[in-house]
């Protein structure tokens, strides 16, 4: 499913791109480059919110039977590799991600459902209404909240919100930083539905990381506004 998540959203950002006015080959080859630095960085935010356990089995760290990958660390890798790579290019980067905001999304519609069928991310037991009978990745079988669905359909939602706003906003990379603000507040919302919760301390990682995202992707869109009106 990482693999169909992977060549799905390959395309679709591909496509995407035309509608940016931008050049396809140059975007599929910007896409296909930066695949390798997220998946990378995925497994690194894992191995970090797991050090405890992998620092005395590091021969597991690379081990991809195991599974293990964040979105929030391939975010940011494949982000810091995009800064020299799109001027190397000739692609802008504000509007380059306009496109790549619906690789990512399409890409974890695939990613969710095999995570529910792995049982990674795996939603806390419960009796509740929407509960499942769904197994964790240890292959308990439990009732429980199906949170990889529900994560699935967040991202259909912002795909479909995406493909409504597609050149109605501002100024490129509104779309994006709209899209990552808006998925980090409903991870933040999300976050205690799950199983288990990686922590730094008492710190949730990943609300942390939520609401940095938020934060910054406001303070770049009234940046943006504001040079667009200046």
């Amino acid at each position: 499913m990482l693999y169909l998540g992977l060549v799905a959203g390959v395309l679709a950002g591909t496509f995407t791109a035309a509608r940016r006015n931008l050049d396809p080959a140059r975007v599929y080859v910007g896409l296909l480059l930066l695949v390798p630095a997220a998946l990378v960085g995925a497994r690194l935010l894992t191995v970090v919110s797991h050090w405890d356990f992998y620092r005395h089995r590091t021969r597991r760290i690379w081990r991809r039977s195991e599974g293990g990958a964040a979105l929030y660390g391939g975010l940011a890798a494949a982000g810091l590799a995009s800064l020299p790579l799109l001027p190397a290019l000739r692609i802008p980067i504000a509007a380059f991600w306009d496109a790549a905001t619906v690789t990512i999304l399409t890409g974890m519609i695939f990613t969710k459902i095999g995570c529910l069928l792995n049982g990674c991310c795996a939603g806390r037991p419960t009796q509740g209404r929407i509960a499942l009978f769904l197994p964790n990745a240890q292959g308990v079988w439990r009732r429980r909240v199906p949170a990889q669905l529900l994560e699935a359909a967040l991202a259909c939602a912002l795909l479909l919100g995406a493909s409504l706003a597609w050149n109605r906003l501002p100024f490129d990379g509104a779309l994006f930083l709209s899209a990552l603000a808006t998925y980090a507040a409903a991870r933040w919302a999300l976050e205690p539905i799950r199983e288990t919760v990686d922590r730094i301390g008492p710190v949730s990682l990943n609300r942390a990381i939520s609401a940095s995202l938020v934060a910054l992707s406001w303070v770049g869109l009234l940046l943006g506004w504001s040079h667009k009106r200046g």
